[in-house]
């Protein structure tokens, strides 16, 4: 018979053996391609990712779809988690209809952007017969880096910002609608309301938010590749590069482990910031 002391920690086992065979080993495998070769130790992988030239585009490139992407993101979704709640009728369908991409793979999503934004697609068609253009215009040139840094963020942005709506709107779902009303009485805007109540308030669920966003977005790949092919290079994509057509999993495990170690550090600042912010605000 099965002790109440080891109950908890039987009931754990399953997702401790599941987290340990499909997370920390292939960590460690990729820690140890990143710093050793047949002679032992060594940091040469790195230097060789480094002197990459493509290392600072994609490094550049992955940042700046991060810093683009994120905070569009966390924008809608407070906008469309705000309108959600206080939908009287329809909320569950208006919910449904929102969070539909979240079904989509990232290859699936980017080839359906592809089929609007290509020279052929389905964008140029409704311009040409609205007489809007006079022949088909590529939106997708190898040499016009806004148009894809734009064309990845807007699929990018339609695809995953039901992550962050869901995570808040169940945020908002578990505000007491007393600290509204009482703002509501005082006087308080609808505006003020948001700002000093409910932001506050869903804090929590915006650092969940934030973190799992981030995270996803440093790891944009499949999106980038279906509709920019390897004009807009980030790190996953040269991760991808190196360890299937170069064949050189050293190299691509320093590529893996630098993902993580900016991925990492985001989720540091994340939990740094909101904690004092939280310190001050007690």
């Amino acid at each position: 018979m099965i002790s109440k002391r080891a109950l908890p920690y039987l009931l754990l086992l399953p997702a401790t053996v599941f987290l340990i065979v499909f997370f920390v080993l292939p960590f460690l495998q990729v820690a140890w391609y990143a710093v050793t070769d047949d002679g032992g130790f060594t940091l040469q992988h790195f230097e060789t990712m480094r002197q990459d030239w493509k290392f600072m585009p994609a490094l550049t490139n992955t940042f700046l779809l991060v810093i683009i992407i994120v905070p569009i993101q966390i924008a809608l979704s407070l906008g469309m988690a705000s309108l959600v709640t206080k939908m009287k009728t329809g909320r569950e369908l208006v919910l449904y209809i929102w969070t539909i991409p979240l079904g989509i793979s990232d290859l699936a999503a980017g080839l359906i952007w592809l089929s609007i934004l290509d020279q052929t697609g389905f964008m140029n068609s409704v311009l040409f017969h609205l007489g809007v253009v006079d022949q088909p215009v590529n939106h997708l040139l190898y040499n016009d880096y806004p148009a894809l840094i734009a064309a990845v963020v807007l699929a990018e942005v339609w695809r995953s910002t039901a992550i962050v709506l869901v995570v808040l709107v169940a945020g908002m779902g578990l505000i007491p609608k007393e600290y509204g009303e009482a703002a509501e009485v005082f006087g308080a805007s609808p505006w003020k309301r948001f700002i000093k109540v409910t932001l506050p308030l869903l804090r929590p669920s915006l650092q969940t938010a934030l973190i799992l966003r981030t995270i996803l977005a440093f790891e944009v790949f499949a999106v980038a590749v279906a509709l920019t092919g390897t004009n807009l290079p980030v790190l996953m994509s040269e991760t991808f590069h190196w360890q299937f057509d170069l064949q050189d999993r050293h190299v691509a495990s320093a590529y893996a482990l630098v993902l993580l170690a900016v991925s990492i550090a985001f989720t540091l600042v994340y939990l740094r910031v909101l904690r004092v912010r939280e310190e001050e605000r007690a």
